[in-house]
């Protein structure tokens, strides 16, 4: 019989357990504390606990969470990139990022990802499994206590498709977010979505105050469905719908991603079919050079032309940014070291 993961667990859920257990209510609050504020990895950690609990707590329960088995840390920027080890042996990647404002982590939802997307290293093996709520905090957690510093934001961008994943990463916001635990704000949290559109609007009914990210990577359906299969289920105009609704009824702005092809989507007719498409959206869109994947045929666009591209979009009054890449020399784009190890495995095998 599996055992109940206590770090997945809301608070008013770790105190309906321990009811069951014959446990007063605060017990649950002292439990919830131990996990999300002190952050600690077994049960005997738990000292304000009596002996019999922490036994009981051991025999029906575990902390549910992540194992690193690698970290590679920038020369250039102090970058570092996880792999870390689930529980049946699945990998998955992190990234902490250093910046003047705090440190932000990109975390993995699931092992894998079955969106497709053709120029993403994350989607060429599919989707393993979703992740539980806590092994995406423990992989918060694990970084926090590697580094040694406070992580101050999310950005749920590495492997999968977060609202794929729906119910596990709403879950994982309310928890981090909790005031009992890392208390972290959610306008510091950022969740990326390459556009499922009932779900976004499912998302705008939890009145939740995160950062909604879309993938976007083409100013038009024919360029956007030979690289995202999403969008032959979606289309753009209806994608466009989406967010605007989202924008208003959240009163939050909708950051656009834009991975630069070379002579797939970032001539000046993409920037001029673009600015019109965005301009009366509340938005803002977020360039990226996209990542170089042996395994794809995509090149990333050069600087000049990314310049030229934010130029032309910021002359049409879309406010854009070019996003600084960072950890270059330690391939810190998502999905590359986790397929390295799959690929190393395999070969052993």
């Amino acid at each position: 019989m599996a055992k109940n993961d206590l770090k997945s667990m809301s608070l008013e859920e770790l105190q309906l357990f321990l009811a069951d257990m014959k446990e007063p209510k605060f017990r649950g609050k002292q439990v919830f504390e131990w996990i999300h504020k002190k952050q600690v990895s077994s049960f005997d950690e738990m000292t304000n606990l009596s002996k019999s609990l922490r036994e009981k707590l051991q025999q029906n329960a575990v902390l549910g969470g992540v194992e690193m088995v690698r970290r590679l840390i920038s020369q250039v920027d102090g970058t570092r990139k996880y792999l870390f080890a689930l529980e049946n042996d699945s990998v998955i990647e992190s990234v902490l990022m250093k910046y003047e404002h705090g440190n932000t982590v990109c975390i993995s939802t699931q092992a894998g990802c079955r969106m497709g997307c053709k120029f993403c290293a994350s989607t060429l093996d599919g989707v393993e499994r979703n992740l539980t709520a806590g092994e995406m905090l423990s992989q918060v957690y694990e970084i926090q206590k590697d580094c040694g510093e406070r992580i101050s934001g999310v950005v749920l961008m590495g492997s999968g498709e977060p609202l794929d994943n729906y119910e596990n990463v709403v879950k994982f916001i309310h928890l981090i977010n909790h005031p009992d635990g890392q208390n972290m704000g959610q306008r510091h949290i950022t969740l990326s979505t390459c556009g499922l559109i009932e779900k976004m609007y499912q998302l705008e009914e939890e009145h939740l105050q995160i950062t909604l990210a879309v993938s976007l990577h083409a100013p038009n359906d024919e360029i956007r469905k030979s690289i995202m299969p999403v969008a032959k289920a979606n289309s753009m105009d209806r994608l466009l719908v989406a967010c605007r609704d989202y924008a208003e009824k959240t009163k939050r702005r909708i950051t656009f991603e834009y991975a630069m092809m070379r002579g797939v989507n970032d001539s000046d007719d993409c920037a001029k079919e673009l600015a019109k498409k965005l301009r009366d959206t509340l938005c803002h869109v977020n360039l990226i050079p996209v990542n170089d994947v042996k395994e794809r045929d995509y090149i990333k666009s050069s600087n000049d032309r990314v310049k030229q591209f934010a130029t032309l979009l910021q002359e049409n009054g879309v406010e854009t940014t070019i996003r600084r890449k960072l950890g270059s020399d330690i391939d810190a784009a998502c999905g590359q070291l986790r397929r390295s190890h799959l690929k190393d495995k395999r070969e052993l095998s």
